[in-house]
């Protein structure tokens, strides 16, 4: 049997990352972060438990690159639904709307998120993280912005503010009411993006699955 070729292994690498990826963000949404071990993790992803080490320094490292994921992603899928657009205020409110949607849908999972960064290692450099930066960057500068470098990351931490205040436990503020200060602070009109009550129920079963923000096959990077 001929070697495989390093491209070949490459792929087999980012294929078993991603289902670690996916493997830790279920389980934590399903049974939070304490709960959660790696070898949980790696049993999940059908990987040996220490092909995790090989990827990442640790759970807490894995969880916080496996949600940056899911955040990316799913920042990704609303800024490029149908209809596209390319208009900055409506592009700015999808993004709004899909971080504050995660802390609706995933309360557990994104409290756990925010919980790590409060850690000492904070924010973990990852492709994952950056991917989330790049495209934030990209929604500021559309928007208009004159200094994206000043105003990206007061957008990252307004939205940071607004997924801790829903998430506070036994006070948690009401995401609509924070969505219309947000709104407001960017000069947004409310039927921009998606506003609350008019999210398709047909949608709901496709909002679990989280295969599609983790693909295994083949796919431009």
């Amino acid at each position: 049997m001929s070697p495989r070729s390093a491209s070949v292994n490459e792929e087999l690498r980012r294929r078993s990352r991603e289902r670690l990826l996916q493997a830790a963000v279920e389980l934590v949404d399903e049974h939070g972060f304490e709960a959660t071990t790696l070898a949980d993790i790696a049993d999940r992803a059908g990987s040996a438990r220490g092909l995790v080490s090989y990827y990442f320094p640790g759970k807490r490292q894995l969880v916080q690159s496996a949600v940056h994921r899911l955040m990316h992603r799913t920042l990704e899928e609303a800024l490029e639904r149908e209809p596209h657009t390319d208009d900055g205020r409506e592009r700015l409110a999808r993004a709004i709307d899909a971080i504050l949607g995660l802390a609706r849908d995933r309360p557990v999972l994104m409290r756990q998120h925010m919980a790590g960064l409060l850690q000492a290692e904070g924010f973990v450099q990852c492709p994952e993280q950056r991917r989330l930066s790049e495209l934030l960057g990209d929604t500021v500068a559309r928007y208009g912005s004159q200094d994206v470098t000043a105003d990206y990351p007061l957008l990252r931490a307004l939205l940071m503010g607004a997924v801790y205040a829903a998430l506070v436990p036994g006070v948690p503020m009401p995401v609509p009411a924070l969505r219309a200060e947000l709104f407001q602070r960017y000069g947004l009109d409310w039927e921009l993006g998606v506003p609350p009550g008019s999210e398709p129920e047909a949608g709901a079963g496709r909002a679990q699955d989280l295969s599609r923000f983790f693909a295994t096959g083949e796919r431009a990077e």
